[in-house]
């Protein structure tokens, strides 16, 4: 990177920084008539100067010259206009002349701040473009948190200065020169006071703000360990509550904010001690000019018109100057920030541009043996992961990769991923170093996956198709308004150094994954998904999902079907009573009083879990009902026999699985409150104690908690309530809540809560796996199998896909490397989450779809149990770096071999 940030930014916007600068330049102009017009006005019109005989006129806009050899040359005789026409006329004037200025300067401020925001884009983007060609072994030494900072807020302040570098030095200066040379034609001692406060500020402010500099670099140090140090932290959140090392984490961070203090501390000290000394020169000059100049004008050495003239134009001197002093001290801050960006971000190694330049066409296939030729690798401490080791892999040919406990084959597939660089020797494709191949052939005709899985903040559609976007395949066509800000957007894009690619074109190379288009994706995706047995667990995520309405018409349309073939198919097989289906007019003993009370599914945050207790309108229902004081009455109940029953049980138990009410947290604030409100009348209860009680009873199932709490007559009351809740439903929260319809889809509620429309009995311990399970049969027997599949894929995975289990990241990473059919295909203990028999299964599936469609790939799979390999062409062993052992199955079998003493 260029290591001069004015430089940088000259190279890049040196045509717009002329422009400006001769605009710059021009503005000067009317700046320095606006300093000459007080004089005017005072002296003129106001002090009568020339207007002394009654009647007397003055011309106004005179345009004349003295020009050499020629003599005086009138060009417009100007306005004759008496002593308060003159007055009106020249006020008149320096009013638009403040309009002129006004505008000169809204205009450079816009233009510097456009500027500035260009090449703020320009050089985030520059950053990130580094990072995804930085070489793979700099990841392992540096915090993400930290490169996050600095691309995020390290370099803002350089936004804010781009603008002004070269454009405010030559518009302060430019300023305050305008305003000394009109001191010094008025009065030369004027002016050289006024020199002599510049020149000492110019001199000494700087130099003391030399030392805010180094804090300032202290400060953005600091802070950026502290970003890193607090994004280790979360990371790693499950080792510190494991090891109970919070207090250690809660002591280290206090330590890191007591030096941050510091020195933020005393650089405020700092800074506001150079602020007053600034102040106090600035004021010193008036100070001498009322003095030294108003006995001018009493000698008669200088009238009072230039004294104004002379003060109002200082008034003008001390901001330029500040500001000039202040971009001084910027242009060395982000001088600073700019360097240490540079250093973090300079890199060796770094990955050729053509690597991963863009390219639409897809690649030749990769029909030449892949080869490691003495190859060696070296972790970070120096010891030889692969020492000088030479094999190749055809295509078409499944290898198993096997290792001792010291290793050396999950080096091989990093290395074949592009993972890891060699230390010496190559790999190659064929002839071709594989390592100066394009990113647009290795990333499309090979694939990786591994028992490290990262997986993005997004779906599992998104993450599952990851892998097939490379490229903007098909535009997409804007129209209208749409297109005029399509094309601002690109144009924008250009002019800030970025390149002009659509994001909201379709990225999705549908051929790699053999399909023609979105319409046949999704078999191909189903295809996938069955072969990592990852299509169950998809299935219930999608039946704990809210279906997207607009996407999932069919499910939505044939749910009426859907219950009742689930109805249909519980008597057919003499399971009724595993369901308990709601009904308009009666109570659902299965269900709980809350949902009784409600009868249908919170669309919004007011109506939802503890809120509803609280919600005035409801509130008011219960009042009008009776239930309050039962319900109240109620909750005391339960709280007592909760914490009866839990108060004394560890936090961890599996008991606190069964309570409903109350979490582990929550009982000690129970506790205090019950002790509160024990033996006090209802009336003298505050209206968030009630609520906070009544929320206990909400949670209430008779058959599953059996605290006999439930009678015939409570029930018909809850009803009742029910109806009496709707007929007045307010309109503001007619669409915080979706009824219960037997006959439609409840979009605020889940896919299961929509099929069941009911609640499965508590007396059935097996009653949701086997609920499930018809469920799935019912769904596909109607078609509407995918339909649900889809709606799991819609599932957000949560940050690095922590939402999902260990073993399903690891069985979506092989999925998606799956997906894209590559040339080949490179797995690195892939599902080392799972039982070896799940394992196993997965492996004989990966390598029949592998070679579906006529599709043959080279597979070479590092596996966690030698026995694996007999499912592969040929088995390669590695012992402490080495290769020692490769040939087929039986072969290394037949004689004496480490690889079967591995399966011994």
């Amino acid at each position: 990177m260029e290591p001069s940030l004015a430089r940088y930014i000259w190279t890049h916007t040196k045509k717009q920084q002329v422009w400006i600068l001769m605009i710059v330049l021009l503005s000067m102009i009317p700046y320095f008539i606006s300093f000459d017009l007080p004089k005017l006005i005072v002296n003129g019109p106001i002090q009568g100067k020339g207007f002394e005989q009654p009647g007397a006129t003055q011309a106004f806009m005179r345009l004349h010259y003295d020009l050499p050899l020629v003599g005086e040359v009138q060009f417009f005789s100007g306005f004759q206009l008496d002593r308060t026409q003159t007055l009106f006329a020249l006020s008149v004037v320096f009013l638009l002349l403040v309009v002129i200025n006004g505008l000169f300067k809204l205009y450079i401020n816009t233009y510097k701040g456009r500027l500035g925001e260009r090449m703020l884009r320009r050089i985030r983007f520059d950053l990130v473009d580094r990072v995804l060609r930085f070489p793979p072994i700099y990841f392992k030494r540096v915090k993400s948190a930290e490169v996050a900072t600095m691309v995020k807020d390290e370099v803002e302040p350089l936004g804010g200065f781009i603008g002004d570098a070269f454009l405010q030095p030559v518009l302060l200066g430019g300023q305050a020169l305008t305003a000394m040379l009109f001191i010094m034609v008025q009065n030369v001692w004027l002016g050289m006071i006024a020199g002599v406060i510049v020149v000492v500020q110019i001199v000494l402010i700087p130099r003391m703000r030399r030392r805010l500099i180094v804090l300032g670099r202290e400060r953005q140090l600091t802070a950026r360990a502290l970003s890193g140090r607090v994004g280790e932290i979360v990371d790693g959140i499950g080792a510190v509550h494991v090891h109970d090392t919070s207090n250690y984490e809660r002591a280290d961070i206090a330590a890191r904010l007591g030096l941050i203090f510091k020195i933020r501390f005393d650089l405020y000290q700092w800074k506001f001690m150079v602020k007053f000394l600034n102040n106090f020169l600035a004021q010193v000059t008036p100070f001498l000019f009322y003095m030294i100049g108003g006995y001018l004008v009493i000698q008669g050495r200088l009238d009072v018109g230039q004294l104004v003239a002379v003060i109002s134009a200082y008034k003008d001197l001390p901001g330029p100057m500040k500001e000039l002093i202040d971009w001084d001290q910027a242009r060395q801050d982000v001088q600073v920030k700019y360097q240490q960006v540079v250093e973090q971000f300079t890199v060796e190694d770094l990955i050729a541009p053509t690597i991963g330049a863009l390219t639409i066409d897809a690649p030749a296939p990769m029909t030449n043996p892949l080869s490691a030729i003495n190859l060696s690798i070296a972790d970070d401490g120096g010891a030889m992961l692969l020492d000088r080791i030479s094999l190749q892999v055809k295509p078409g040919e499944t290898v198993a990769l096997v290792s001792t406990g010291t290793g050396g084959a999950e080096a091989l597939a990093e290395a074949f991923a592009r993972l890891s660089w060699p230390d010496s020797g190559k790999v190659a494709s064929g002839a071709d170093d594989l390592l100066e191949l394009p990113e647009a052939v290795t990333g499309r005709r090979m694939s990786y996956a591994s028992s490290d899985v990262f997986l993005f903040h997004a779906s599992l559609r998104d993450n599952l198709l990851y892998g097939l976007k490379h490229a903007p395949f098909k535009p997409v066509s804007y129209d209208g308004s749409a297109a005029d800000q399509h094309r601002w957007n690109m144009h924008e894009a250009r002019r800030s150094g970025n390149p002009d690619i659509d994001i909201n074109s379709d990225w999705i190379d549908y051929a790699a994954a053999g399909a023609t288009g979105q319409q046949d994706l999704f078999e191909a995706v189903r295809r996938v998904l069955d072969a990592v047995v990852l299509s169950r667990d998809i299935l219930d995520l999608g039946l704990r999902s809210s279906a997207d309405l607009t996407r999932h018409t069919e499910l939505a349309s044939r749910i009426v079907e859907l219950r009742t073939a689930l109805r249909t198919r519980l008597e057919q097989e003499g399971l009724s009573g595993l369901v308990v289906p709601f009904e308009p007019g009666a109570y659902n003993k299965e269900a709980s009083i809350g949902q009784n009370l409600l009868f249908g599914a919170a669309a919004g945050p007011d109506l939802a879990d503890k809120a509803l207790a609280g919600n005035p309108y409801f509130a008011s229902v219960l009042r009008e009902a009776g239930l309050d004081r039962i319900l109240y009455e109620m909750g005391m109940e339960i709280a007592e026999q909760a914490i009866e029953l839990f108060a004394d049980l560890p936090p961890d138990h599996h008991f606190f699985q069964q309570l409903a009410f109350m979490s582990a947290e929550e009982i000690p604030a129970y506790e205090s409150l019950l002790q509160r409100l024990k033996n006090r009348p209802y009336e003298a209860v505050s209206e968030s104690d009630r609520a906070m009680i009544v929320t206990l009873s909400f949670a209430y199932i008779e058959p599953r908690h059996r605290f006999g709490l439930l009678s015939d007559e409570l029930m018909s009351k809850i009803v009742a309530a029910r109806n009496r809740f709707y007929e007045n439903l307010p309109p503001e929260l007619q669409n915080a809540i979706e009824r219960y319809d037997p006959d439609k889809y409840i979009a605020a509620a889940t896919v299961m809560d929509n099929v069941l429309f009911g609640r499965v009995g508590n007396n059935h311990p097996d009653a949701p796996d086997r609920i499930r399970s018809i469920v799935y049969d019912i769904l596909d027997e109607l078609g509407l199998y995918s339909e649900l599949l889809d709606v799991g894929l819609d599932f957000n995975v949560g940050a690095g896909g922590r939402r999902l289990t260990a073993g399903q990241r690891q069985k979506l990473d092989v999925a998606r490397a799956l997906l894209k059919r590559p040339d080949f295909l490179i797995l690195n203990r892939p599902l080392s989450a799972l039982d070896q028999r799940v394992q196993d299964k997965v492996l004989r599936n990966v390598l029949e779809e592998a070679r579906c469609d006529g599709h043959s790939p080279a597979i070479v799979w590092v596996v966690t149990n030698p026995a694996m390999g007999m499912m592969f062409d040929r088995v390669i062993v590695f012992d402490s770096g080495q290769l020692v052992e490769d040939g087929t199955h039986e072969t290394l079998l037949a004689g004496k071999s480490i690889f079967k003493e591995l399966l011994s």
